[in-house]
């Protein structure tokens, strides 16, 4: 069985962030940087098929600049087996429509039966990539899973729904998952794989060798949210608090005017 698992390097979320000057993105100069959380997931269930499964074999594949590999090594640390690096200097420029056609020109020739993705990123949030790719690719696509099992070519998952709702979902392979937080429990590298996985191979392509397309969306403004005043502590007994109360009401909103 050949499984793809799509990752993204994020920053970490206690990072202290500003907009760079292009007013579109985030600063990336003094940040660290991890493995989406969601796609963590996705790797060890990934890696979880690998050890049910004698033949499987994980492709681990991210877009994006040079310290992404950094990201990729962690995976192939955690078991996958090879990875794929396509290099792009901009892919935070890029929206999910674009992001999802440069995986797809990689991985649409080669008979991928399982795809593993994070339900979204950390940092745009967007949770569209990864069923844009199995549209993109034709292969069954199912979100938001927070339970997997795989029998021969079938899998049963169950999807997390509003509320607390599971609904429960059966699909043939070839198919594509998104994971939600909670699936499973990532495991952590240990340092011989950590060894191991600096002798697996990794492919690296440019973006510009990948057939492209054009964006769909454009981020036109990044901002922080302005800072709320602190709240007004009102004190004294119940009437003389109504009647504050009321005077601050109508002095600070529009609410009795």
């Amino acid at each position: 069985m050949k499984i793809l698992v799509c990752i993204k390097q994020v920053p970490d979320m206690e990072s202290r962030f500003s907009v760079d000057p292009s007013g579109t993105w985030y600063d990336s100069g003094d940040l660290a940087w991890r493995m989406n959380e969601y796609d963590e997931y996705a790797v060890e269930q990934a890696v979880l098929i690998k050890e049910q499964l004698e033949d499987a074999d994980i492709t681990v594949l991210s877009i994006g600049p040079q310290r992404v590999k950094e990201t990729i090594k962690k995976a192939m640390a955690m078991g996958c087996d090879r990875a794929v690096h396509i290099e792009d200097e901009r892919v935070h420029n890029r929206d999910p429509f674009e992001i999802a056609s440069l995986i797809t020109a990689y991985a649409s020739d080669k008979g991928f039966d399982l795809i593993f993705t994070g339900l979204q990123s950390q940092d745009r949030g967007s949770g569209q990539v990864g069923l844009l790719l199995a549209e993109m690719l034709g292969v069954n696509g199912i979100s938001t899973v927070v339970d997997f099992s795989l029998d021969g070519d079938q899998l049963t998952v169950q999807r997390e729904l509003e509320g607390g709702t599971r609904a429960t979902i059966k699909a043939q392979l070839p198919a594509l998952v998104t994971c939600q937080l909670g699936l499973n429990t990532p495991r952590y590298p240990t340092l011989p794989n950590i060894m191991k996985a600096k002798k697996k191979d990794l492919l690296a392509l440019g973006a510009e060798q990948l057939t492209q397309t054009a964006s769909r969306q454009e981020t036109i403004r990044l901002f922080l949210p302005d800072k709320k005043t602190g709240g007004l502590i009102l004190e004294g007994d119940a009437a003389d608090l109504a009647e504050q109360l009321i005077r601050t009401i109508k002095e600070k909103t529009t609410v009795l005017s």
